[in-house]
């Protein structure tokens, strides 16, 4: 009996996998079937793709621990470069096995909506996670490296759980637990991707709240990035307690304020 290709496409969103009636559709000479046909194979593709990538992130957690009983930390960060706000870091510890982890990915890889419904998949998930903020006046105080390795260090050291191994997106942190630190981290291992996105988001959402309070710099939308729009404001307003007084230009805005007053 030959389906309307409605009735086709209502039958391929429900098909997780090939099945033998799908053989007529690839037969189906009209041209509305097998554009439907062809979105339901690339989208079959890109799930496939997803698992092997998962897959992948997880095997490569799994190479730095001697047993299944052993647990993984991974550490990250989010806001090294911006002006304003702060640094924010993460460490979680996943489970080993989590169907729902899967499509987890470095989180500038990721849109604001998928990252908000990861950040809530983690925390509900994971066997223990910490997220810490290092304010604008601790990284002026210490430098911004320093201030991120204080923050990733205090991030790890509250976690519930005491990991056996730690891998950390591209730094060195001063703790006991052994450690690696991981180039790109954030692409190849699941658990730090899943930090980057707890970090991510919780300094996206910490801007977001700064913005209500100052909106004249944008920080809904450039979360204390340079944009043109935030440099402007700044000529045009100056700065504020948030704003890192180490970085430029608020570094010469506040030399320059100095100068003045002598």
């Amino acid at each position: 009996m030959v389906k309307t290709i409605k009735e086709i496409t209502i039958a391929l969103k429900e098909a997780q996998q090939y099945e033998e009636w799908m053989e007529e559709i690839q037969m189906d000479e009209r041209a509305g079937v097998q554009k439907v046909w062809k979105q339901w194979t690339n989208r079959l593709e890109k799930e496939k793709n997803k698992r092997l990538e998962h897959e992948s992130k997880v095997q490569f957690d799994a190479s730095f621990l001697s047993s299944a009983e052993e647990l993984l930390a991974g550490i990250d960060e989010a806001g090294r470069g911006p002006l304003a706000g702060p640094v924010v870091t993460a460490a979680v510890i996943l489970p080993r096995n989590c169907e729902k982890f899967i499509g987890i990915n470095d989180s500038k890889q990721l849109s604001k909506k998928a990252r908000e419904e990861f950040a809530s998949i983690i925390k509900e998930h994971a066997l223990a996670y910490s997220i810490h903020f290092q304010s604008a006046e601790s990284i002026d105080a210490l430098n911004i490296y320093e201030a991120t390795r204080q923050s990733m260090k205090k991030s790890v050291e509250s976690l519930k759980i005491t990991p056996d191994f730690c891998i950390v997106d591209a730094m060195k942190l001063p703790i006991d637990i052994p450690q690696s630190s991981i180039i790109k981290g954030d692409a190849k291992s699941l658990s730090i991707a899943a930090a980057s996105i707890l970090a991510k988001h919780a300094r996206d959402e910490y801007m977001e709240q700064l913005h209500v309070k100052f909106p004249v710099y944008g920080f809904d939308q450039n979360a204390g990035y340079g944009t043109k729009q935030h440099l402007t404001a700044l000529e045009e307003f100056g700065y504020i307690e948030e704003h890192r007084k180490s970085f430029e230009p608020i570094k010469s805005m506040v030399e320059a304020k100095g100068r003045a007053l002598v």
